[in-house]
């Protein structure tokens, strides 16, 4: 039903280029990836807008790593597979949390200025996290930083080129091995990009959704082609949804971050009364779920559209110095965090499933690797602890490069003579419905049947209209619009039909009608691959 490749082409009659490492994305785990893999080799780094725009831009709380004297890499590995419920895989997380404080010096060394207090390092803490372990920059700016300094570094370096304005198309394989993408430029032009090694740090799909913390790139682009191209696929189903996103008329859905209620905010429903204590003993620290499915059930229960988030009794000084960039913006709207209660509402966040890796991060297809959001590595499970993201990126990049560096190189000439022509050979140029109209209704569709709260009757009604919509792949797509489209409808159908196989309710995945969690049937992994039916892979 989803074709290999979205488009028609011939290799033979592109131009080639060449290079050793080809990163796709620029968000902290493209940009530290592309880094560290100049140090031996040509990389070339594309993105489809520039290197600045991604998910890490938008990243708030900060990144986690074990930094303080009372705490240690024990503590970080249990709140992790305790958030985790169940799934996650523990050698990844040991990876996480042991080497995460390296990759964090690193950062530092790269030019991040992390947030110092009484000069030291300054952490606070986030929900479901047993110590302060986050360092922030700005106060709560710290993705931009990050980005900021590494965006720098790979600018000026030698090794790497960057192509901003360029669209992925697909992933090329040969023989079970990726050997580079094609490419359009932002005149419409394709090139076939021949790597030795290809690194997905794409990010991920929160426009599979109306409601979105994520910003417009985020269109599961990578996930869909290592989908198409036979990777296989894990745990899309849970889909994690951020408790505390502005929601007031005229504004977008800002995330409002976690620190927010790690440095004491309550939350409130439109009467007034906090209600946290009624689902769970960490209260506004719960784990993220807990917090947004706590949240919806209030604003039934009160027929609203938001609740409340309460941080008027910490000190305007506090609040200012602490969280300037949530302040700024919620001024701009009228909305004062030290004397107004913020309304908010839950929105598309993270996706924790992705393209399965290994320890090395790299793929089921060789020579083929994923890196950040975009990537299942087994470090989030069924729910990512806060922050630790960004510490995957950077532990999971580094192991990449040190894999990279014991691949053989490819042939230089076999490549584009061995592989045939591409073409489907129906592929028309028929007037469609608005690209535009599709993305909305897809995203509307998903919020109500595959959002917060699903069951088996939604779950298989978004099925069956998404499968209405895979004519898409009959067209000839030109734009890039249109390839997102069928990336988000591809992505769209991977977390629906997850969704649905999964009858059970664990971490980000509630299913309304198997409301509970069964480790005797369910603690395993869904697996996807194109052109089978889903296979269940058991706890390693």
């Amino acid at each position: 039903m989803i074709p290999q490749y979205i488009v028609d082409f011939d290799l033979s009659q592109l131009p080639i280029v060449e290079t050793d490492v080809l990163v796709i994305g620029s968000g902290i785990a493209g940009l530290y990836t592309a880094i560290r893999a100049s140090k031996h080799n040509q990389v070339l780094m594309i993105t489809k807008k520039s290197l600045l725009e991604s998910n890490t831009r938008y990243a708030q709380g900060g990144i986690a790593a074990v930094i303080a004297e009372d705490d240690s890499p024990a503590y970080h590995l249990q709140d992790t597979l305790v958030a985790g419920a169940g799934l996650c895989r523990r050698e990844a997380v040991e990876a996480l949390v042991n080497e995460g404080p390296d990759g964090v010096q690193e950062l530092i060394r790269l030019g991040t200025l992390f947030d110092v207090e009484n000069g030291e390092l300054a952490l606070t803490q986030e929900g479901a996290h047993s110590h302060r372990r986050i360092l922030h920059a700005n106060g709560d700016a710290t993705g931009y930083e990050i980005v900021r300094a590494l965006a720098a570094q790979a600018s000026a370096h030698s090794g790497i080129e960057v192509w901003d304005e360029h669209f992925v198309i697909d992933l090329i394989t040969d023989h079970g091995e990726c050997v580079g993408a094609l490419v359009q430029k932002s005149d419409g032009t394709k090139v076939f990009v021949k790597a030795r090694a290809t690194v997905l740090c794409s990010g991920g799909a929160g426009q599979l959704y109306r409601y979105t913390t994520n910003p417009e790139v985020a269109t599961a682009d990578g996930v869909a082609m290592a989908y198409r191209a036979g990777a296989v696929i894990r745990d899309m189903e849970f889909i994690q949804f951020h408790p505390t996103s502005l929601c007031y008329p005229g504004a977008p859905r800002f995330l409002v971050s976690e620190a927010v209620r790690g440095e004491g905010a309550f939350l409130r429903n439109i009467k007034g009364e906090r209600f946290m204590e009624r689902y769970h003993p960490q209260l506004e620290l719960a784990p993220r779920d807990i917090v947004a499915r706590a949240i919806v059930s209030e604003m039934e229960m009160t027929n609203s559209t938001f609740v409340y988030l309460d941080i008027t009794h910490e000190s305007a000084e506090l609040i200012k110095h602490r969280f300037p960039t949530i302040y700024e913006t919620c001024m701009r709207y009228g909305l004062d965090m030290t004397t107004d209660w913020i309304p908010v509402a839950p929105a598309a966040h993270y996706m924790m499933g992705g393209v399965k890796t290994d320890l090395n991060g790299e793929s089921s297809i060789g020579r083929l690797f994923a890196c950040g959001e975009v990537s299942s590595t087994g470090v989030h499970g069924a729910n990512r602890l806060a922050s630790n993201s960004l510490s995957e990126a950077i532990v999971f990049g580094h192991r990449i490069v040190e894999r990279i560096q014991t691949l053989p190189p490819l042939n230089s000439i076999q490549i584009v003579s061995q592989l045939p022509p591409h073409s489907v050979g129906n592929r028309t140029w028929e007037e469609q419905q608005p690209i535009s109209e599709r993305r909305l209704r897809l995203q509307k569709m998903m919020v109500r049947q595959v959002g917060l709260r699903r069951n088996g009757a939604g779950l298989q009604g978004a099925l069956d209209k998404l499968e209405s919509e895979m004519d898409i792949f009959n067209y000839l797509l030109t734009h890039k619009e249109e390839m997102e489209y069928a990336n988000l409808l591809t992505c769209a159908w991977l977390v629906t039909s997850g969704a649905l196989h999964r009858q059970e309710s664990r971490g980000a995945h509630y299913r309304e009608d198997f409301p509970l969690r069964d480790d005797a049937a369910w603690q395993k992994h869904s697996l996807q691959q194109r052109e089978q039916a889903i296979v269940e892979e058991l706890m390693s």
